[in-house]
């Protein structure tokens, strides 16, 4: 079950011991894992803290990408003060503006927002890959896609071919693992919901990062199909085109990026649709379950492309149309 917004017990005593014992501690956001967060308001200053309570959540992996993407020239937040033994970390507050509800509110200005992200990630992929991160290869890609078989199929009754699943994956994916392009740090969570516009920063700049403690070395079509593909809004195909055209005329990397592209979004949108499942079924949370008919239409979208036929062919012999985005009509 989600857990309940109320600060741990030993969060006054922290904030005291790092000199904001005065301040208050109010509920800002949970999410999709046992992370919490608060708003930390003091005397003309305000502060987040994170809860990421041990064994289940380590504030390490936060930390470190954090550290390394400011000094790669990319706003994330500042470590202000830590206690790793009872996960507790107070970091920099970016403010109240995110890039979803400023993008719900401004609508004609999405292809100017996701000009300045994807440029961040031009600027990203510049950079040789953070140190010491988990690869996000191939056999990464094939067990991530299997949550489908494992969650979504029999939560909706569906008796599938497992291993025709896997192996259709394989095909598609396989050109992707082997497409010669230099691997990056991949952010993996990135979307409108976690970037910050920062009052006073601009550029890349100007897009504070949240949620990158799972970063990886991986392709670097993954990221940009993330944020383009947003599982909890719709990016306008005209927008996704140019920016996908965008990113290719910044790097140069051509049809090889253009066929990741695709086929990673499908492998992330199929991971998608059984993890928001799971979230439901396992974890309790099922709010998640409204966000399915987008991921089914963005999903069939990436399927009509040639090199994901061996894929589409398996969804059009295992999974009928009540069981993909009717489902889920409430």
């Amino acid at each position: 079950m989600a857990a309940p917004m109320i600060p741990p017990d030993h969060a006054p005593a922290f904030l005291a011991a790092h000199g904001w014992g005065d301040a208050r501690i109010l509920p800002l956001a949970g999410d999709a894992s046992f992370r919490r967060y608060f708003r930390v308001v003091g005397e003309g200053r305000q502060a987040v803290l994170m809860d990421a309570p041990p064994p289940h959540e380590d504030p390490r992996p936060f930390i470190a990408v954090a550290e390394w993407l400011c000094e790669q020239g990319m706003t994330a937040p500042a470590i202000l003060a830590r206690d790793l033994a009872q996960g507790l970390l107070l970091i920099e507050d970016f403010g109240d503006v995110r890039l979803r509800e400023t993008l719900d509110a401004r609508p004609a200005a999405e292809a100017e927002f996701y000009a300045g992200v994807t440029d961040l990630l031009v600027h990203l992929h510049a950079r040789p890959a953070m140190p010491g991160l988990p690869v996000h290869g191939i056999e990464q890609w094939l067990d991530e896609v299997m949550l489908f078989t494992d969650w979504y199929c029999p939560a909706l009754d569906l008796a599938v071919d497992r291993d025709g699943f896997r192996a259709a994956w394989q095909t598609a994916l396989a050109p992707v693992e082997q497409d010669g392009l230099p691997r990056v740090t991949v952010l993996r969570d990135f979307h409108a919901e976690n970037i910050m516009l920062v009052d006073g920063r601009s550029g890349i700049e100007h897009f504070g990062l949240l949620d990158f403690q799972d970063a990886l070395v991986g392709h670097p079509a993954y990221d940009l199909a993330s944020v383009l593909e947003d599982a909890r809004r719709d990016v306008t195909p005209t927008v996704e085109a140019a920016m996908l055209d965008r990113y290719v005329a910044a790097t140069g990397q051509g049809t090889a990026f253009r066929a990741a592209y695709w086929a990673l979004a499908a492998q992330r949108n199929t991971r998608i649709l059984g993890v928001f499942v799971r979230l439901w079924k396992r974890d309790g949370k099922p709010g998640y379950r409204q966000f399915q008919p987008r991921m089914w239409g963005l999903l069939e979208r990436d399927l009509a492309h040639p090199a994901l036929a061996p894929v589409k062919k398996w969804f059009d012999d295992n999974v009928p149309a009540a069981k993909r985005a009717a489902a889920w009509s409430e």
